[in-house]
């Protein structure tokens, strides 16, 4: 794993990223791929949330649209209802930072406001309006902003997929972001970069784009990885169904940590933080031998 570690600022939380740190998922949508429906009310999402810090979360994504292929769009409203009072109850009872998971610059804008310290957008800022409010809360706010390759939409990204070089495309496109960003006064330190895993990408794609996440980490600036129960796990382990690949989603989670990836977005904490905990005790180089849960 990389020896250097910069620090994330994430709207008044300063994320070490010298190891990997998990980012535990907390959908509050009826229709996520893997837990829809489990977490839609505000004291469920709150239990939740609670149980994944004490397992070692250390970011919080919070997400009221499902994004899975073929996904249906929510109106701003009803994310609005979805998302806003769990982030209202998450800042006054939890010290950590909080990511909001969405497209909608006015979703951004009023998480923010409420005490969201990341913006996720799994559309990499392109929707209208939503570079330009991005963009404010990291200079006015000091919001971390992730942008994610997505090629498509939700609704259409999986029927026809094509790239003559995914690793080199994706980095094209994350690079164009990062200019974009960096050119708004975006600050490096408040940058991830999430290359998109199962978003527009055949199950080929995935594997050359996971084999190839030492080019995209060496652009310098810290990469998100996600591939936490989804299809790719399924596929590669002869068609398991979701409710069985958080083992191999552990897995994945460590190798993507080996090869470079600083934030790993998953949703089994405990199991990810004991493959991080073992992997620095039992390390072939030997590692510092520390214990890397809850650091």
């Amino acid at each position: 794993m990389p020896t250097d570690a910069p620090v994330l600022q994430c709207g008044g939380h300063a994320l070490d990223l010298g190891q990997p740190r998990i980012m535990g998922i907390l959908n509050v949508t009826p229709d996520s791929f893997s837990d829809g429906g489990q977490y839609a009310r505000v004291e469920d999402a709150l239990t939740r949330a609670r149980a994944m810090v004490a397992e070692g979360a250390e970011i919080l994504d919070v997400g009221g649209e499902s994004t899975r292929p073929g996904a249906a769009p929510v109106a701003l409203e009803d994310e609005r209802q979805r998302v806003l009072p769990v982030i209202e109850a998450l800042r006054a009872e939890l010290d950590v930072p909080l990511s909001v998971d969405t497209m909608k610059p006015e979703m951004m804008r009023e998480a923010v406001a409420v005490g969201a310290g990341m913006l996720n957008d799994v559309n990499g800022f392109r929707a209208e309006g939503a570079l330009a409010v991005a963009m404010g809360a990291a200079r006015e706010r000091g919001v971390a902003l992730c942008a994610m390759h997505m090629q498509g939409d939700p609704q259409s990204m999986q029927r026809a997929p094509h790239y003559d070089d995914v690793v080199d495309e994706v980095r094209a496109f994350l690079e164009q972001r990062v200019a974009e960003l960096l050119r708004g006064g975006v600050p490096r330190g408040q940058i991830l970069l999430d290359p998109g895993f199962g978003f527009g990408k055949t199950l080929e794609h995935n594997v050359a784009l996971f084999r190839g996440l030492p080019r995209l980490a060496a652009s310098g600036l810290p990469l998100l990885v996600g591939v936490s129960r989804k299809s790719m796990i399924g596929q590669l382990l002869d068609d398991r169904p979701v409710a069985d690949r958080d083992p191999g989603s552990a897995v994945a989670a460590l190798l993507a940590a080996q090869a470079g990836a600083r934030v790993l977005r998953v949703h089994d904490v405990s199991a990810t933080r004991d493959a991080l905990a073992l992997y620095s005790a039992l390390r072939p180089d030997g590692g510092d031998g520390q214990d890397n849960r809850g650091n």
